[in-house]
């Protein structure tokens, strides 16, 4: 309890230092937007390029409803931005479906499909104070990839395949080490103790892979770096990695506070958010290296989400 205590204590601390995030205040500021009226709704991000775009595009469509948003990007992982939500730091974010089950609610059995995935997870949260809003209709599963060469070299296929080899080096996020999505799962499902984790930060695994300083590396299947197909993806048979469409959590006080206009807000912004339609943006951002405030913008007009 005493471990707990102090874990949400930090995460309090950190976000309330964080502030608001976004940054590129000046790429907003030339559209009208109507006044801002009633508490802020604060809305998290965990710490990558597809959460920042999300985080963006929920906080832009708000706004321009006439909400006061207060982004606060680059939290952590889900256990560290689900403990802000728990804490009370945070109002909103948007978490994986199949993720929050695994890892913030220890479910190891894989509901059996999307559908059910979503209804356990909105459950779990109910029983907190939360719940969540309409799931996204693009799924971002985690996946393990491994150059082109390298697979014919090994006649690697699937990630079973992995334990034919006598060390595979394994570019992966901090949290990897200790998740069931992560090594745990790997070495439970497919017997694989010969992996090694270099840690990486989001997305310094594709360069790692590309340099061939590690075998393979832990990816997001709607990364923008996918798209050239310069990446070959490991079937998963085993089913460590689930298939993670993506549902904002979010408290009921909020939503009974701000009304139905919030959960519409941003149900609507959710709808648009297709598998191709988030790779772009990815890809954008990681590729062409724009602000995640530009592409939500772009992506917002073009899309009729934003008025």
């Amino acid at each position: 309890m005493v471990k707990r205590a102090t874990t949400i204590l930090a995460v309090l601390v950190a976000v309330a230092l964080g502030g608001c995030g976004g940054g590129d205040s000046d790429t907003a500021a030339t559209t009208t937007e109507p006044a801002r009226s009633g508490p802020p709704v604060r809305i998290g991000t965990k710490n990558f390029t597809e959460q920042y775009i999300l985080g963006e595009l929920y906080k832009q469509a708000l706004e321009a409803k006439g909400f006061r948003v207060e982004l606060k990007d680059g939290i952590g992982s889900s256990e560290i931005t689900h403990e802000a939500m728990a804490g009370g730091a945070l109002d909103m974010y948007p978490e994986y479906v199949d993720l929050l089950l695994s890892e913030v609610a220890n479910m190891r059995v894989r509901p059996r499909d999307p559908k059910a995935a979503y209804a356990a997870a909105k459950a779990f949260e109910q029983r907190s104070g939360f719940t969540l809003l309409a799931q996204t209709p693009f799924n971002d599963a985690n996946a393990l990839v491994v150059k082109p060469a390298f697979a014919r070299r090994h006649r690697l296929r699937s990630i079973a395949d992995l334990r034919r080899l006598r060390r595979v080096t394994l570019a992966a996020p901090p949290e990897f080490h200790s998740r069931f999505e992560g090594l745990i799962g790997l070495q439970e499902r497919y017997g694989l103790k010969n992996l090694k984790q270099v840690v990486v930060k989001i997305p310094g695994q594709y360069s790692r892979l590309d340099a061939g300083r590690v075998d393979s590396a832990r990816v997001s299947t709607t990364d923008g770096q996918l798209r050239k197909g310069d990446y070959a993806l490991l079937a998963d048979p085993k089913r460590v990695f689930a298939a993670n469409h993506v549902a904002p959590v979010i408290s009921r006080k909020a939503l009974r506070s701000h009304g139905a206009k919030l959960s519409a807000t941003i149900d609507a912004v959710s709808r648009l958010l297709t598998r191709s339609a988030m790779q772009r943006m990815n890809a954008a951002v990681d590729i062409e290296k724009r602000t995640p405030r530009e592409v939500a913008v772009e992506f917002l007009r073009q899309n009729g989400g934003q008025p």
